[in-house]
């Protein structure tokens, strides 16, 4: 098993990818606690793995507050001993141009999606060190390298998540802490679908976005959660400061 004896944290993990993730890590050895601010969600996916036989535990945790990122890490400490592999996976999305995004949803986009991952990194990392080294995970996009018009705000959030991906893996490298950045594609997740309602009909967009893929399809959760595993384990030693392409093939096209 890749991960055996790992202790993980994944945030964002009630569902969709999140999820997916911790069942695969779990899957691979690791003993994971599954954050979210979905309790019964994260409660959910907790005992899907406890009925694989995973090891698990939840901690509700807003990303976008220090307090409960420092209490989520803590927590993982306290139930498993210490952390090899930090997962800052949460995120959300909305639609709105520049000039129509509020104050309120930049605002919160960006505590979600790049403060979040921030905290993550300050208080996790000090915690790997203490084992010696390992791995910080960032879902990104394929918009933080190119994008479309109407989603300004996540553009910029996943634009910024890349850099600071590259900039935490050279300040952690001494550390043997190594920092990556997963950019997924269009990935058939439950927010996915949501945006898609919202946008008029799911699955007229759905078939739009498929149809957009190189590859002649949406991807699966389960295909970044391998991902994702490779970027934990020791398979991905000499990568640090990546942004991971798991796109079907969409930025080679828009690049």
């Amino acid at each position: 098993m890749k991960l055996d004896g790992k202790v993980a944290i994944v945030t964002g993990a009630a569902s969709g990818i999140g999820r997916a993730s911790a069942i695969e890590f779990a899957r691979e050895g690791a003993r994971v606690l599954v954050c979210d601010v979905d309790e019964e969600g994260g409660r959910q996916t907790v005992a899907t793995m406890r009925a694989a036989s995973g090891t698990a535990e939840f901690q509700r945790a807003d990303v976008a507050r220090g307090e409960e990122v420092a209490a989520m890490v803590a927590a993982a400490v306290r139930a498993y001993g210490g952390l090899d592999i930090m997962f800052n996976n949460a995120g959300i999305i909305f639609s709105g141009s520049a000039v129509d995004t509020t104050e309120e949803q930049w605002d919160r986009l960006m505590g979600v999606n790049l403060r979040g991952v921030w905290l993550g990194i300050k208080h996790a990392a000090p915690e790997i060190r203490r084992r010696g080294g390992g791995a910080i995970i960032n879902t990104a996009s394929v918009h933080g390298m190119a994008t479309v018009a109407g989603v300004a705000a996540y553009a910029t959030s996943k634009h910024a998540v890349i850099g600071l991906t590259r900039a935490a893996a050279l300040e952690l490298a001494p550390w043997n802490i190594r920092v990556n950045a997963i950019l997924p594609g269009a990935i058939d997740t439950a927010l996915m679908r949501s945006n898609l309602r919202d946008a008029g009909d799911e699955e007229e967009g759905f078939k739009a976005l498929s149809a957009l893929e190189p590859i002649g399809r949406i991807g699966r959760p389960e295909e970044i959660a391998r991902a994702a595993v490779f970027l934990a384990s020791d398979d991905s030693s000499f990568v640090t400061g990546a942004p991971f392409a798991v796109d079907g093939g969409l930025l080679a096209k828009l690049m």
